[in-house]
């Protein structure tokens, strides 16, 4: 039987949503669920997700307060060494795709990443090609290590019938040659862009940055929604890079995506088309949004969002 050990992310907020998703990939392998919870002062999230696991091993230590991925990567490896674990899981986002790698090569394993679906405790399928094709990956090493896409795994809402056990882990780092210098994090009341159940998304037909300060976020407002964009607008530096939604930015699947300027280039719609619905505004009638939008109108952007807003 399989033994899965289950990287943690988290915040000031507690464990993030995304966790539970590489939780429920896991989950369609038997075997026991063991998570890990990296940090300093972080008992609180070990017990969070304690619900979830049958065992949390807790790795609190100064030199885990921030995420680094040289001894992040050692701790994680370390613990899954001393399990024995068959399956190292992360979710697929920032956090995951940076460690990852790092707790493979430690771990002497192949790895999938960005998963989609689970076909055997050995084969994966990922998306190849921008989501055009699906890749499926064979892993023959005796530990596996596998980030999981956060819109192909919805998060388990009900916790196990009793608490899992917490359990201290002795740290040991040796020489780390990284170190903490300072993070320039994007400060919102919105909703966290990869947890959100309704994003509103702006691209280049908004003209400039101050589309997205008239339509955007007012219309995000009304919605208590999140506020993504195309990648063509974060490189031109209309809005901070966070927002980027696609390939090479987040992908994301919330109850509703309203695309709004976007034209639907293919590595914009691998981030975002396993949305639940699809509602794009684009003056452009032949723009390829259009072929998987549930809902679309044809017009200004700048005529339609204002007459929306004062509708809502």
């Amino acid at each position: 039987m399989a033994t899965h050990l289950i990287f943690a992310e988290h915040d000031e907020s507690g464990l993030k949503k995304s966790t539970l998703s590489a939780l429920a990939a896991a989950k369609k392998i038997d075997g026991d669920i063991h998570g890990i919870v990296l940090g300093k002062g972080v008992n609180k999230v070990a017990e969070q997700f304690a619900a979830f696991c049958t065992k949390v091993h807790l790795c609190e230590h100064d030199d885990l307060t921030h995420r680094l991925a040289q001894p992040y990567a050692k701790v994680i490896a370390d613990v899954a060494k001393k399990i024995s674990a068959t399956h190292v899981w992360a979710a697929a986002t920032v956090a995951g795709k940076d460690l990852f790698p790092r707790v493979a090569i430690r771990l002497n394993a192949g790895m999938a990443s960005d998963i989609q679906a689970v076909q055997s405790e050995s084969v994966f399928l990922r998306p190849i090609w921008a989501g055009d094709l699906s890749g499926e990956i064979e892993i023959l090493t005796p530990t596996k290590v596998i980030t999981a896409r956060v819109s192909e795994f919805p998060a388990p809402e009900a916790a196990l019938a009793s608490k899992g056990e917490v359990i201290p882990f002795d740290v040991s780092l040796g020489e780390i040659k990284m170190r903490f210098k300072s993070f320039d994090a994007v400060k919102s009341t919105r909703p966290d862009l990869s947890d959100a159940k309704v994003i509103i998304a702006g691209g280049r037909g908004l003209k400039g940055p101050e589309g997205f300060k008239e339509l955007i976020e007012p219309l995000a407002d009304k919605l208590g929604a999140a506020i993504g964009a195309s990648r063509a607008v974060c490189d031109a530096g209309w809005v901070p890079n966070d927002w980027q939604v696609g390939q090479t930015g987040k992908v994301v699947a919330p109850k509703l995506y309203i695309a709004i300027g976007i034209s639907g280039a293919i590595q914009h719609v691998a981030g975002m088309k396993s949305s639940k619905v699809i509602v794009a505004i684009n003056k452009d009638p032949e723009a390829p949004i259009f072929q998987i939008a549930d809902y679309g109108l044809v017009a200004d952007a700048a005529k339609a969002v204002p007459e929306l807003i004062a509708l809502l």
